[in-house]
């Protein structure tokens, strides 16, 4: 009994890291939508996909997502401590009303990649399709006469991982959903158990599609400092009950000074990353101790025209692949111009389950040329486009 309080504390922790992250995604995608995140230009430098603080505080007064002025900058704030939004030089840990230029991690690929991270987007994928699924196991069930919405027994969900693949085996199935529920994605049903291979009930903690309003953040703040209080969520399509907690984390030393900065496009987003994280090909842009760079390096061991792409006989093979978006987008970031390639793929995004690979050059976009585009129109493309997006890709032989 005393574990199972251990794991719920800690699940409950994890799962308002998982609320703020999805509260400052849709606030990342709300501003592109607005045109907040542009190119800016300040002492002879472009930053890319950055806003100004003082246009974001006026534009969340405007919105009513704050009051006044303060509880913006310490809504902002809050998305910095939870290495949401950063400076884009990395010089200021706090967020200040002026002129100063800031950017959403994953408009960057600065995202700290660790197993939270990677979990919740596990969580988040699996959320996905089983409410998607027209013979979903997330029903209303009974358990100890009391019924639960969008309930499913472990068992069920176990041999749901089995049979689309997202496990190998049983043990795997369950290695996976007990991380899920210490992770704070789902948990029993009354909250009395651990996650089991049996008929107990079980529920997402999260609605991943519920639409955040940035005050709660605070509230959720005050209720913490006042020793942590049950916060019922009246959503229609909130599961059950959630218990909030806050933690912080910031990780940034401060120097730096503010002047007037000059716009310079108006440019979408410049990247399809659902989280940009590392791998073999891709050394990680950001850890504890190092200044993060505004565009990593190419993973391209050389250069490659279109006219080499389709020379006959050249060292490379065809590939369609379809990947089909989630609420975090796609999960690839593309670099270049004529041709432009793949730069990075988060291991667990759609991207990556559709075969999405880094060295690939996209030739074609739904059945669009796109051969000779930079990656600013490519990215334009996607996200104005459908959620499933047809790529047709080379890739080396190796």
């Amino acid at each position: 009994m005393e574990r199972t309080s251990s794991i719920r504390r800690k699940a409950v922790i994890r799962q308002h890291k998982a609320e703020v992250m999805i509260a400052g995604e849709q606030l990342r995608l709300r501003l592109h939508d607005a045109k907040l995140i542009k190119d800016r230009r300040y002492h002879l430098r472009t930053y890319p996909n950055c806003f100004v603080a003082q246009e974001l505080i006026d534009w969340l007064v405007s919105h009513k997502e704050a009051p006044d002025r303060a509880t913006a900058v310490c809504l902002m704030q809050h998305l910095m401590d939870h290495e949401i939004v950063h400076h884009v030089c990395d010089k200021r840990s706090v967020f200040k009303d002026a002129k100063l230029l800031y950017r959403f991690r994953k408009d960057d690929g600065t995202v700290p990649f660790n197993m939270e991270v990677k979990i919740f987007m596990r969580g988040q994928r699996l959320y996905e399709h089983l409410i998607g699924d027209k013979n979903s196991i997330m029903q209303l069930r009974e358990e100890q006469a009391v019924s639960y919405q969008r309930a499913f027994p472990g068992c069920q969900l176990i041999d749901w991982l089995l049979q689309n693949g997202e496990a190998e085996s049983r043990r795997q199935g369950l290695g996976l959903c007990r991380a899920l529920l210490e992770n704070g994605i789902i948990h029993h049903v009354a909250n009395k158990h651990d996650f089991i291979d049996s008929g107990l009930l079980y529920q997402f903690c999260i609605n991943f599609r519920r639409r955040r309003r940035l005050s709660e953040l605070l509230n959720e703040s005050k209720q913490d400092n006042d020793g942590g209080v049950a916060h019922e969520d009246n959503h229609s399509d909130s599961p059950s009950v959630e218990c909030r907690h806050l933690t912080t984390n910031s990780a940034f030393h401060s120097v730096g000074s503010s002047k007037d900065l000059k716009q310079v496009t108006s440019g979408r987003r410049g990247s399809l990353n659902s989280l940009q994280l590392h791998s073999a090909a891709f050394p990680p842009l950001v850890s504890s101790t190092s200044v993060t760079r505004c565009n990593p390096k190419s993973v391209l061991r050389g250069t490659v025209t279109c006219e080499k792409l389709l020379a006959p006989g050249a060292p490379f093979i065809k590939k369609v692949l379809t990947v089909l978006g989630d609420t975090l987008g796609w999960g690839f970031v593309v670099r270049g111009s004529s041709p432009c390639y793949v730069q990075a793929v988060d291991p667990g995004s759609p991207a990556a389950a559709a075969g999405v690979k880094v060295r690939q050059f996209v030739c074609h976009l739904n059945g669009q040329c796109v051969l000779y585009l930079d990656y600013r129109t490519l990215n334009r493309l996607v996200m104005t486009g459908p959620r499933t997006v047809v790529l047709e890709v080379m890739e080396p032989l190796e």
